[in-house]
């Protein structure tokens, strides 16, 4: 049988961690897998076996066990993604709604997305916004333009 790059060798305890998440079924399937994965390794299976077993690419096996030589178990897990930071913030959404829910400038007989996010721009309540953004927003706050009530109560 041919030498792996990085051989798992488990402890009892971890072990019997990774056949408690396996069996149980409590986890993603992701971390499920992972577990498998480790388990299947540590009985000297070859990473091309495991990934046809297991129905999943060779890199995803490679990529856990290497992995596994710094994080332990902590590899059944992704590490956490950054992101990108949000671009309103929650009174800059209130804020939007705000205009959303003001009467339009002169010459037009509603708002639509991409007024909304110049406005926003003018008013530097941020730097730069996509409509897209604008847009997402204001489906999120279940807002309308369009509508005569647009989520305001007018008395």
């Amino acid at each position: 049988m041919r030498k792996q790059k990085y051989p798992v060798t488990l402890s009892r305890t971890q072990r019997n961690e990774l056949l408690d998440i396996v069996r149980k079924g409590r986890h993603s399937a992701r971390v499920i897998n992972h577990g498998r994965i480790l388990l299947m390794a540590e009985k000297g299976m070859l990473n091309k076996d495991i990934a046809q077993t297991l129905s999943i690419t060779t890199m995803t096996v490679y990529a856990v066990r290497s992995r596994f030589q710094t994080d332990g178990l902590g590899c059944l897990y992704d590490r956490p993604r950054p992101g990108k930071p949000r671009k309103l913030t929650g009174k800059a959404e209130a804020r939007l709604t705000a205009i959303a829910c003001s009467t339009p400038p002169q010459g037009r007989s509603r708002w639509t997305v991409r007024l909304l996010a110049d406005r926003l721009v003018e008013l530097d309540i941020v730097d730069s916004i996509s409509y897209k953004t604008v847009w997402e927003t204001l489906k999120k706050t279940t807002s309308s333009r369009g509508k005569n009530t647009n989520g305001v109560l007018h008395k």
